[in-house]
């Protein structure tokens, strides 16, 4: 039994010292601890160096597992003076053919610089071309304004069918929730100081101002952002793209810009759709938890909110549906002709539209923090 073992042995002959492999270097022989642990610590007293030959012709077996631990051993290069069967080189040549590079070496300080100058210049890139993708937009807007009957009306209705109408139901039921749980939380706190009439002010001007228009905005980037970039990108693998060029169609003038209007006409809709579901689920939780009723709710809610509020909220939203489909398109016509490239367009698509929505979200409350107030 212990003739099968694995074991090193040295010799010592006219060419040299050898360390001669002795035993089945196999799976099951490797697999028992004791055993490993008593072969790793004769590989460590046996160190792979010019000097010492290695003689593998006395092994009983020797497997890939085998194989890997001696040519790991070896750091991954063949020994100068090796002594082996032609069954045994196959198999170690099969092992060095297959083995994992080993980790690359750590960055120095310049290498980051350099990848930090990569990304920079890849975003610039990709700003180039939305930048570009705005110019064009504007004209062919004005290409359409100068022959509106040549206009893609087909493709202008299909899309806000899709990703208007369709939006609906997913965009009434997460604002209705959003605005259960908002009233739920502050009822608690403005039950403490006897302010219960205030959750119509504070409902109002959150729901109409910020959540309804942001809420509609990002489950719209998420849902049609995505599908932009997917439809724009498949047409990309299945080559239709270089069809419509070398047809003469403009990529802008029948993809870009029915989206864009598209998304620019649905999104004032389903962010006014959006609140006024919020609102009915803000007015459902406050009525059940502090009595007040939706008579009182509705006839304070002019008085609190100012028109000044729902004006910018839609223009908010016309902003965001465009840059929503600007950015779906602008991705989708970066897409690589494959697989891989389609599924990364879109995860960077729906990535780069809800960042977008929220700074934009951002700098409109900066810049319009006097309007309805």
């Amino acid at each position: 039994m212990t003739d099968t073992l694995p074991r090193l042995q040295t010799l010592q002959d006219a060419e040299g010292a050898w360390v001669q492999v002795q035993g089945r270097w196999g799976a099951a022989e490797l697999g028992q601890r004791p055993v490993w642990q008593q072969l790793q610590r004769a590989l460590r007293s046996h160190p792979a160096d010019a000097a010492t030959g290695w003689d593998l012709q006395a092994l009983q077996w020797l497997d890939h597992i085998g194989a890997q631990l001696l040519w790991r051993h070896w750091q991954y290069a063949w020994p100068q003076r090796v002594r082996l069967t032609d069954a045994q080189r196959t198999m170690l040549a099969r092992v060095a053919a297959l083995r994992q590079e080993p980790a690359p070496a750590p960055l120095c300080m310049m290498d980051r610089v350099n990848q930090l100058g990569l990304l920079v210049l890849h975003a610039l890139d990709h700003f180039q071309h939305l930048v570009e993708l705005v110019g064009q937009l504007v004209l062919d807007i004005g290409r359409l304004l100068r022959d509106p009957r040549k206009g893609p009306w087909r493709d202008f209705s299909g899309h806000l069918y899709s990703m208007g109408a369709t939006a609906l139901p997913i965009t009434a039921l997460v604002g209705f929730l959003i605005g259960v749980v908002l009233a739920y939380l502050m009822a608690l706190q403005l039950r403490q100081f006897g302010a219960e009439a205030f959750i119509v002010n504070i409902l109002g001007i959150s729901l109409i101002r910020e959540l309804g228009p942001l809420l509609g905005a990002i489950l719209v980037a998420g849902r049609s952002g995505s599908a932009i970039t997917a439809q724009i990108g498949v047409m990309r693998v299945t080559e239709e793209l270089d069809a419509m060029q070398v047809m003469g169609i403009r990529h802008g003038f029948r993809l870009v810009m029915p989206r864009a209007l598209a998304l620019a006409l649905a999104m004032p809709l389903i962010s006014l759709w959006t609140t006024l579901a919020a609102l009915a689920g803000g007015m459902l939780a406050a009525d059940m938890t502090m009595g007040i009723s939706a008579g009182y709710f509705l006839q304070a809610l002019p008085d609190a909110v100012e028109i000044g509020n729902l004006v910018l909220a839609m223009a908010k939203s016309v902003v965001f549906g465009v840059f929503i489909a600007l950015i779906g398109c602008h991705w989708g016509l970066r897409v690589q002709p494959n697989t891989q490239s389609l599924g990364a367009g879109t995860t960077a698509s729906v990535v780069s539209s809800i960042t977008m929505v929220i700074v934009v979200d951002a700098l409109f409350a900066i810049a319009f923090k006097d309007v309805g107030f």
